[in-house]
């Protein structure tokens, strides 16, 4: 009996403290709550966000203001075609007071990194990326680095200009759990912005949980009930995206499982200790994209 009152107490606390993340966040992004919600949903499962939208629609601003949320370290990385892997992942370099090589950490070493415009840079740069983002961790000149946790990336990239991108491949798309659009905030919240003269609103708002919180409220995301009938809906619609013709490439088992916890997490943004179907049909569009 104890231990069930234990149980429900956490994922009450969890619940409350990912709500105050939510409601902190849209003090910022304002008219964008499910959009705000799902990016949420990408951090407290544990995955990666994919904005992929035009310029200007405070993709950024959402990024930056979910690091403050959280008060976590965050670095912005700036993707360009000349940007090289050692440019984000860091290096050995030659200390010459000490006569031998020492690492120098690349800004890929911190809690929340925001990669602007990821597919303006190579092939080879984006796939630096790749370890960090599933196995968290960095391996350079035979040596493992590991990543702080919490680690979560935002990436963005705009799906209407073309020229000089190099478009993600499969594989750097699998790492991302969740694909969102912003889109334009409604004329009367854009109205609000204008009225803003030049003040920075992220710097308005502080954090409402710490580090060990987070992952307190990630591991929570586990507890979060699934029932069998619910797991099996959820598997029908990944086996589905493999057999139209209408698409390309199905879902793989990678995304399967973040597809799940992306529920779980969902759930526990919504105040429940279980996943609803509903819980499925809305994360289907942005985890599956």
């Amino acid at each position: 009996m104890a231990q069930s009152s234990s149980v429900a107490h956490i994922s009450e606390n969890a619940t409350q403290l990912s709500k105050a993340l939510v409601e902190n966040v849209a003090q910022v992004v304002r008219g964008k709550e499910q959009v705000i919600k799902l990016a949420v949903v990408a951090l407290l499962a544990r995955g990666h966000l994919l904005l992929e939208d035009v310029p200007g629609v405070g993709k950024t601003t959402l990024a930056r203001s979910l690091a403050a949320s959280v008060g976590v370290t965050f670095r912005r990385l700036q993707c360009t075609s000349d940007l090289m892997p050692s440019d984000v992942l860091g290096g050995n370099v030659f200390d010459q007071s000490k006569g031998d090589f020492a690492f120098r950490a690349g800004p890929i070493f911190t809690q929340v990194l925001l990669s602007d415009e990821i597919n303006r840079t190579t092939p080879k740069t984006q796939s630096a990326l790749l370890e960090a983002m599933d196995e968290r961790q960095v391996s350079i000149d035979g040596v493992t680095h590991p990543l702080d946790e919490p680690f979560f990336v935002v990436a963005t990239q705009n799906p209407r200009e073309f020229h000089g991108t190099y478009p993600l491949p499969e594989s750097q798309l699998d790492r991302f759990l969740v694909r969102l659009s912003i889109g334009y905030p409604p004329p009367e919240v854009e109205r609000r912005v204008l009225h803003r003269r030049g003040m920075d609103p992220v710097q308005q708002i502080g954090p409402v949980m710490n580090e060990v919180e987070l992952l307190h409220v990630q591991q929570a995301v586990d507890s979060v009930r699934v029932d069998d009938a619910i797991l099996d809906y959820l598997h029908r619609i990944v086996l589905a995206t493999r057999a139209t013709p209408l698409l390309s490439v199905g879902v793989s088992t990678r995304g399967a499982l973040g597809f799940e916890r992306a529920a779980r997490a969902l759930a526990l943004v919504e105040g429940r200790s279980y996943v609803l179907p509903d819980d499925v049909k809305a994360l289907a569009p942005s985890v599956l994209a």
